[in-house]
């Protein structure tokens, strides 16, 4: 041997030696067969390198282990996906079956339970034959230097520290005596089984991050670690030798991954951990045949249905204060806290959603319209689940997949959202919010424009001058006079601008603020900061997201309780520690009895022939509360409620607005589209299956008017000459006329008076002659229309009954005398002294529910 290599070898001897003389006499060990206990000055050495754990900075409590979180429907069971940097689930050593125990035992420190953290016989061997004769890197490390090494990079990582890292794993006697010299240290301050538990929650057991034997159970046998056998056990303590190089799913492992098993059943049985049987029945069982692998992908990524409510949870953990100081640390305690996050997603409620927008218009449809939905549970805020056409994908896969999308339409931008849709017609709700909050009767008639003065808008410092504002009906023109009621049943446009004339445009802003509107770009509740503060606002040219205006109606269901949407129900971490979400802050935001009759003048339009709703009534006569809208061409939209649950759709390209008209939509064509084609049947859809999979019982009590807020006779509504209105379904709402007696009030509801028939019009049109009233209704009789029937004279006993949807004024005798008109407008309570009848008045136009939003034009 040259002389040169002799010196070397020596030398590296030498090292050896002192170090664990060091090691030996520094940590108190007294080896007698081997060393002296009297060799004190290497004990001064020692004592001057060997850190205590508190100066070392090290933390070996098992539960300070990083952790996944794990993130839970609303039954708190149902789980929707994890977070992890390092994908582990800590469990104590009694979860852990003795089986695992035994070979990770066998496998890696036979001599555990004798050595005091160094095996003196593994120690020389190994470093015989990694430092001296430059062999293979020799294991010789016992489980504790193990724990210890484990450990230590994963501060490193934590502390994102790379040269802590480096040194952590770095192959040199340096490395070596600091473990040695922080395993003696630990078996002072830990017992065995500790220590051993320590090591079966930190090792990594595979590719992808995967640590800990309770994750290897999950991955390759959809076990837990409490039921592993011994091939199991053998598979996993195989693993450590080299995660990538042995994990059993990489096909190519397979046989090397089998192999080394089998060296684990061995060492096993030579030890006397399993029988002779059970090595033969084990090692004569393929891997592969014992392997049930499970995906461990984590994140929204692999959340299914549920992936864009999923990343609506994650940015509400990322932003809010209660889970750390900053994104920084927020998103840590997500990948590391061992989190249990308990959210408000309904199940039943997330699916069909998701369901029902793809079955409005599938994702690979050649138009690329998107469909949102947003689901809220009212008086609560809770938000019970997202409905898209889309797939949720936030990889590079995306940009070339229309399909895929990170982006959830359905929520604010700041949420993850895009930049919201035109809510159209589904805004008037709102207004007729205000109109009451300024004690205005919903039956009050109001003379209308085509052509409106803006300065009536003007208010709190807001000016808009006198610059006309040319608003229309669907179709074009107006009525000459309406009341607020009827105009949100037909949708009217003109009667919108003329109620904000009167209480100005501040009245409204404040209305939709306080119902929980807020701008979806801005991501706030001041609707004064939007640019959308303008006139036509009250036509609906604001720009909201479907779970903002989900909200809006939920507030109304609610009886006026207004919630912020939450998401998350509970969060506690492994120590039980539970973490302060996000509250709803419910508070009676408007007046009760504003919210009912707000209820009552939306159900109107589901229940009222031409109704701007009728195809969204739910089975079995459950009331129902809905408001449809169309802005321009490029918006469908449909919001409403039960009391139980709240849901609003919207239909269109939210980024890049583009025209419905002259396109086939999921194979069906329309020169000119209107949301009862896409967007109300599609909430119908989602809501009656909703109902059907949820058992939601029945409440029709909700929805009465208040007298404070409808009192007043009304007039007809008749059209102006010049203009043509339409109903939602486009269809001219002209029909009927003559010169025939009106009967009763225009809006119809509970008739009355002590002699005359039952009069009263339904939808707010009226009957005159023989002709039959279209569109939205007809007068004389319940509702729905009917026929003023026999030749009753004044005071008579004639009655009112006929077709619905229209009925004719029959007879020869007209209604009236001292009768009294039937109903107040609005229907429900009998009053009034007006009397019906006298000359007749022509039947007016009951229809014209058009409802299509334009700026400056009309709104839908």
């Amino acid at each position: 041997m040259p002389k040169k290599k002799s010196s070397l070898i020596a030398r590296r001897v030498s090292t050896l030696l002192l170090t664990y003389i060091m090691l030996c006499v520094g940590g108190g060990i007294v080896v007698a067969t081997m060393v002296s206990p009297a060799v004190f000055a290497a004990n001064a050495v020692a004592k001057a390198v060997v850190p205590s754990l508190k100066v070392e900075g090290v933390d070996f409590d098992v539960t300070s282990l990083p952790q996944k979180s794990v993130m839970y429907a609303s039954d708190g069971k149902t789980e929707i996906t994890d977070f992890y940097a390092d994908n582990r689930t800590v469990v104590p050593l009694k979860k852990i079956s003795k089986a695992m125990q035994h070979a990770v035992v066998a496998r890696e420190d036979r001599r555990f339970f004798q050595h005091h953290g160094v095996d003196i016989q593994g120690t020389m061997r190994a470093f015989f034959q990694t430092f001296v004769k430059r062999e293979d890197t020799q294991g010789g490390s016992t489980l504790t230097q193990q724990y210890v090494k484990n450990v230590l990079a994963m501060q490193a990582r934590e502390d994102d520290d790379p040269i802590a890292e480096y040194h952590a794993s770095e192959q040199t006697i340096a490395r070596k005596l600091r473990e040695m010299l922080i395993a003696v240290q630990m078996e002072k301050e830990y017992s065995k089984l500790e220590i051993l538990q320590g090591y079966l929650n930190i090792a990594q057991f595979g590719n992808h991050n995967l640590y800990g034997v309770e994750s290897a159970a999950k991955r390759y046998f959809n076990t837990t670690a409490e039921k592993l056998n011994a091939m199991q056990a053998a598979t996993i303590a195989a693993i450590t030798k080299n995660p990538v190089k042995f994990d059993p799913t990489i096909e190519a492992n397979l046989k090397r991954s089998q192999n080394e098993r089998d060296t684990v059943l061995k060492l096993m049985l030579d030890q006397g951990f399993i029988d002779q049987a059970t090595y033969d029945k084990s090692v004569a069982t393929p891997l592969k045949d014992t392997l049930d692998v499970q995906t461990i992908e984590s994140g929204c990524q692999v959340a299914g249905d549920a992936a864009f409510f999923c990343e609506y949870v994650t940015r509400q953990i990322l932003k809010s204060p209660e889970f750390g100081a900053t994104e920084e640390e927020r998103n840590k305690l997500l990948k590391e806290g061992g989190l249990k996050i308990v959210t408000t997603m309904d199940v039943n409620a997330n699916t069909l959603a998701m369901q029902t927008a793809r079955n409005t218009i599938p994702p690979d449809d050649p138009t690329g319209f998107e469909v949102a939905m947003a689901v809220i549970r009212p008086g609560t805020g809770e938000v019970l689940g997202f409905g898209l056409n889309r797939t949720f994908d936030a990889t590079d896969r995306a940009k070339t997949d229309s399909t895929r999308t990170a982006v959830n339409y359905a929520v604010d931008q700041i949420d993850g959202g895009g930049w919201g849709f035109n809510v159209g017609s589904t805004w008037k709700p709102i207004n007729l919010v205000a109109w009451m909050q300024k004690g205005k009767s919903i039956n009050q008639m109001l003379s209308t424009s085509t052509v409106v003065n803006t300065r009536g808008f003007s208010c709190n410092g807001h000016s808009f001058g006198a610059i006309p504002w040319k608003v229309q009906n669907s179709g074009g023109g107006t009525v000459s006079s309406e009341s607020p009621l009827q105009a949100l049943v037909l949708s009217h446009n003109t009667t919108q601008a003329a109620m904000a004339s009167q209480i100005g445009l501040c009245a409204i802003a404040d209305a939709a603020k306080s119902l929980g509107y807020h701008n979806s770009i801005q991501g706030k509740e001041d609707v004064y900061d939007s640019n959308s503060f303008q006139p036509p606002m009250v036509i609906g040219t604001v720009q909201a997201s479907p779970l903002t205006m989900a909200n809006v109606y939920a507030t109304i269901a609610a009886k006026g309780v207004e919630c912020t949407p939450i998401a998350i129900t509970k969060m506690t971490d492994t120590t039980g520690k539970s973490y302060k979400v996000p509250s709803a802050n419910c508070h009676q935001a408007i007046d009760p009895e504003v919210a009912e009759t707000a209820a009552y003048a939306i159900n109107q339009g589901v229940v009222r022939s031409g109704g701007n709703a009728t195809l969204a009534q739910l089975d079995g006569g459950r009331k129902t509360f809905a408001k449809t809208g169309t802005n321009e061409d490029t918006y469908m939209l449909t919001g409403g409620f039960i009391p139980q649950v709240a849901t609003y759709v919207a239909v269109g390209n939210a980024e890049t607005p583009q025209s419905f008209n002259y396109k086939t939509i999921n194979g069906k064509y329309h020169g000119t589209w209107y949301g009862m084609y896409i967007a109300e049947p599609a909430w119908r859809e989602f809501m009656q299956n909703y109902v059907n999979a949820a058992n939601i019982p029945m409440d029709n009590d909700y929805g009465n008017p208040s007298s404070k807020y409808t009192y007043g006779a009304s007039s007809t509504t008749t059209r102006k000459k010049s203009s043509t209105s339409t109903n939602d379904d486009g269809t001219d709402g002209t029909t009927g006329g003559g010169t025939g007696t009106t009967g009763g009030t225009t809006t119809g509801g509970t008739t009355g008076g002590t002699g005359g028939g039952t009069t009263g019009t339904t939808g707010g049109g009226t009957t005159g002659g023989t002709g039959t009233t279209g569109g939205a209704g007809t007068t004389g009789g319940t509702t729905g229309g009917g026929t003023t029937g026999g030749t009753g004279t004044t005071g008579g006993a004639g009655t009112t009954g006929g077709t619905t949807g229209g009925g004719t004024t029959g007879g020869t005798g007209t209604t009236g005398g001292a009768g009294t008109t039937g109903g107040t407008t609005g229907g429900g309570t009998t009053g009034g002294t007006g009397t019906t009848g006298g000359a007749g008045t022509t039947g007016g136009t009951t229809g014209g529910a058009g409802d299509t939003t334009q700026q400056g034009g009309g709104a839908q």
